[in-house]
């Protein structure tokens, strides 16, 4: 009875998009006053060794599931799925451009999702995707698959999607948060596709929205890059655009334009995931996990967060004196998770990920 009654608390919320970047929750007045509640609770010679972030700060969500929903997260087209719906290579790579745009997520500077525990998971299906996502410090694994298209995503500190029989491998934009003259949080960096199998390869260059930026131009969320041969490079296709706008690739064989991405079709009024099968929910599911801490910050009952973030926090160091005394080590579940040199190699212990008792309605 007393598992059931925790198994009822699935805290989901809604994933952050487009429209909600006006929230009056999220302006900067409105941070700074929750910035300036920190210090209501630190006094001269406080002990700070157990000092956590408090719930004022965070987004109402789990990383694990921020990471999740850069690939179920959407309300428009399959681009994940049009990946393997291409014929040609360069039809994929174009769409797996497309798709990487996709993920890209507008950023709230200040606020930051909980930073997950130990064997922590969050699990949702959309259409025929099936997403799952696990915790092992210091990474954390995500596995996708599509149902209908054989595709195959992994993701551990990088993303290595594979389509086909062919494997594109990429890296990540750089995470810039600025505080003067204005506070920010912004993308920016450079994100490289390689596909080793045909040769071809893509480059994005996300435009730095710094104060000079937006001062000399309208450089907010811009994207340009190219579609190449990787061994003689020439130039395929030319990317250019904004991320949270829309995106055109011109052929420049033929100078035919095609718009090859519109976000407000596919990251706007995104929908809240729903326990289909409560029964199948797991324990470290991050919606079950973080329930209390999402449930006081929705209500602004921050009491509530703090007991919930404190006993979570608890239980996480409480679970690792348990391990120490017993000279166990904690064993993935889900995947086989080993130090390659200075990166992290994860490897899915199923070649599919199963259908989740959370899905995106329809």
């Amino acid at each position: 009875a007393e598992e059931e009654e925790m198994r009822k608390h699935v805290v989901l919320t809604k994933p952050f998009s487009l429209d909600d970047e006006k929230d009056s929750e999220h302006t900067t007045s409105n941070l700074i006053q929750r910035i300036l509640s920190l210090f209501k609770n630190v006094r001269p010679g406080s002990d700070l060794t157990n000092f956590q972030l408090p719930p004022q700060l965070n987004l109402p969500g789990s990383q694990l599931q921020c990471y999740g929903e850069m690939i179920y997260g959407f309300n428009g087209p399959d681009f994940l799925g049009e990946c393997g719906r291409r014929d040609k290579p360069i039809e994929r790579l174009k769409a797996v451009v497309t798709w990487n745009i996709s993920t890209l997520r507008p950023l709230i500077f200040g606020m930051a999702p909980y930073n997950p525990v130990v064997g922590e998971t969050h699990h949702v299906s959309n259409g025929h995707i099936n997403v799952l996502i696990s915790h092992h410090p210091p990474v954390s694994a995500l596995h996708a698959t599509h149902e209908k298209e054989n595709i195959d995503v992994t993701f551990c500190q990088y993303f290595t999607p594979k389509f086909r029989g062919e494997t594109y491998e990429m890296n990540q934009p750089r995470l810039v948060m600025t505080f003067l003259p204005a506070t920010g949080a912004h993308w920016a960096g450079k994100i490289v596709i390689k596909c080793p199998e045909t040769g071809l390869e893509a480059e994005l260059q996300l435009l730095s929205d710094s104060f000079l930026s937006r001062f000399t131009g309208n450089n907010k969320r811009s994207i340009k890059g190219k579609i190449f041969e990787s061994s003689s490079g020439k130039r395929l296709y030319e990317i250019f655009g904004h991320w949270d706008r829309t995106v055109t690739a011109k052929n420049l064989k033929t100078g035919e334009l095609e718009v090859i991405y519109n976000a407000s079709e596919n990251i706007a009024k995104l929908k809240t995931p729903i326990v289909k099968n409560l029964q199948e929910v797991s324990e470290s599911e991050s919606a079950l996990v973080w329930s209390e801490v999402s449930e006081g910050i929705m209500r602004n009952d921050w009491e509530k967060a703090s007991k919930g973030k404190r006993d979570v926090e608890e239980k996480q160091r409480e679970s690792r004196r348990q391990r120490e005394v017993s000279g166990f080590s904690w064993i993935p579940k889900h995947f086989s998770v080993v130090r390659a040199g200075k990166e992290w190699d994860c490897v899915p212990l199923q070649p599919t990920v199963p259908r989740a008792p959370i899905v995106v309605p329809l």
